[in-house]
């Protein structure tokens, strides 16, 4: 997963057939799991493009979608927002969500 400014995640969503993008805080130890499961689902599904970024960075994304907590996983089809993901469960949880 590479790390995108807020300007990369806009041009990327609408642009890709299926994008997601990643929020988390470094302090975070949940975040830190989510990490982990998504560093396994970017190996499993590599087509897939998913970037993240330090929430404390793009303060403007988390007004814009409203984000409630950390770990956040906002997945994007054809443009429009389908899923706002805070429970990362398991690798085959995120992998469902992103067939």
């Amino acid at each position: 997963m590479d790390e995108w400014t807020y300007s990369e995640w806009k041009e990327v969503s609408a642009q890709e057939e299926m994008a997601a993008f990643y929020l988390y805080t470094p302090l975070c130890g949940t975040c830190a799991v989510a990490s982990r499961i998504l560093n396994v689902v970017t190996e499993l599904k590599p087509t897939v493009l998913i970037g993240k970024a330090n929430l404390n960075y793009v303060e403007e994304l988390a007004t814009e979608y409203q984000i409630e907590s950390v770990p956040c996983l906002l997945i994007k089809r054809k443009g429009k927002s389908v899923e706002k993901v805070y429970a990362f469960q398991s690798v085959q949880n995120i992998l469902q969500k992103l067939s």
